[in-house]
């Protein structure tokens, strides 16, 4: 009994010395933790409790005169043992409701936009990975004669994503020798193999199945794969795209000027952040707190990121990117209600 209520004090006051370094960013004395919110003892009680949790690995003393500060070991204690997203303030949620009541445009846009929202919410630099075109699936399709030699292809996918490409039917016009009312009949025969071949497939698969079916043939199947063709060439890549917002904020967050500047650059380069938000995921983690990124960079940095869906189907991820004293609570409540507004949205639209 003894050691269960000594182990809870310790707790107690390792959480309020996380709580006040988090939000003063100065080492913390003995003195100020012993009224803290559920330690209730002696000053010289506190300071005996945080040279043990000193020796456990979970506080650190810059200075010999100085309080402490939390470890790595520390944060993750303090993570580990919180309750979990809670709700935004009433002016936050209010921010939120409203942001996304009122986006409209294109995923780009929307995402871009997603990111400043999430920085300004939690002071961070934040980050939205959505999936490349290539791996999603096409959730509709439509092709529709825009002129005497031209078609436009339209692909809703499961992403979220609206592509778009010009198909040019001079080959067609040649072939039809005939009427517009002809090719009009070709176009609509062609959009409607272009559905069925199409939709609940990548546009890759979708590719290959026309091809197959006599994509290289005159006629209908030869418009669709022509269609899916000009929708694949349309500068998509293998990437996952990255959308960061917020990045000047890390500026604020180290004294270290070379420290900043290899924070910003992670940030800058996509494939480095789209593997860093892997392998956290791949471990299992939502929180991933300084050498558990795996980027000697990041060391004094700490990433939040939690997936966001579409009609139930992961899509891709959002996070925020900050240092290891910050906010954690605050931080995972606003990715939380920041992804389930995101998926909603986006299964709306």
């Amino acid at each position: 009994m003894v050691d269960a209520m000594l182990e809870e004090r310790r707790a107690a006051i390792l959480r309020a010395v996380v709580e006040e370094y988090i939000a003063t960013a100065q080492p913390v004395g003995s003195s100020h933790i012993a009224s803290a919110p559920g330690v209730g003892v002696s000053p010289a009680t506190v300071r005996n409790e945080m040279m043990q949790l000193e020796k456990q690995g979970y506080l650190h003393q810059p200075h010999t005169s100085a309080g402490r500060v939390p470890t790595e070991k520390g944060y993750r204690f303090f993570v580990d043992n919180i309750a979990g997203p809670g709700s935004l303030g009433a002016t936050q949620s209010r921010q939120v409701r409203s942001f996304f009541e009122t986006s409209h445009g294109e995923l780009e846009r929307l995402l871009t936009e997603t990111t400043q929202l999430l920085s300004n919410l939690t002071d961070c630099a934040a980050v939205v990975v959505a999936p490349p075109a290539p791996s999603a699936t096409v959730r509709s399709i439509q092709l529709v004669r825009v002129g005497q030699s031209q078609a436009v292809v339209v692909a809703v996918l499961s992403n979220g994503s609206v592509e778009k490409a010009t198909v040019d039917l001079h080959a067609l016009v040649a072939a039809a020798g005939g009427p517009a009312a002809d090719l009009d009949a070709l176009v609509d025969d062609a959009a409607a193999m272009l559905g069925r071949a199409s939709v609940g497939s990548t546009l890759q698969a979708a590719a290959s199945a026309l091809d197959e079916g006599g994509g290289r043939a005159p006629g209908p199947a030869k418009l669709a794969a022509e269609a899916v063709a000009a929708l694949l060439s349309e500068g998509r890549d293998e990437l996952d795209h990255v959308y960061v917002g917020g990045a000047s904020r890390m500026a604020a967050a180290f004294e270290a000027i070379e420290q900043v500047r290899q924070v910003l650059a992670i940030l800058e380069h996509q494939l480095v952040v789209v593997s860093l938000i892997r392998d956290v995921l791949d471990r299992g983690l939502t929180v991933a707190i300084g050498s558990e990124t795996g980027v000697q960079p990041l060391a004094e940095c700490s990433l939040i990121v939690a997936p966001f869906e579409m009609e139930g189907e992961a899509v891709g991820t959002i996070g925020v990117l900050g240092p290891t004293r910050m906010n954690y609570p605050q931080a995972l409540t606003a990715v939380a209600v920041v992804s389930q507004h995101l998926g909603d949205r986006l299964s709306e639209s």
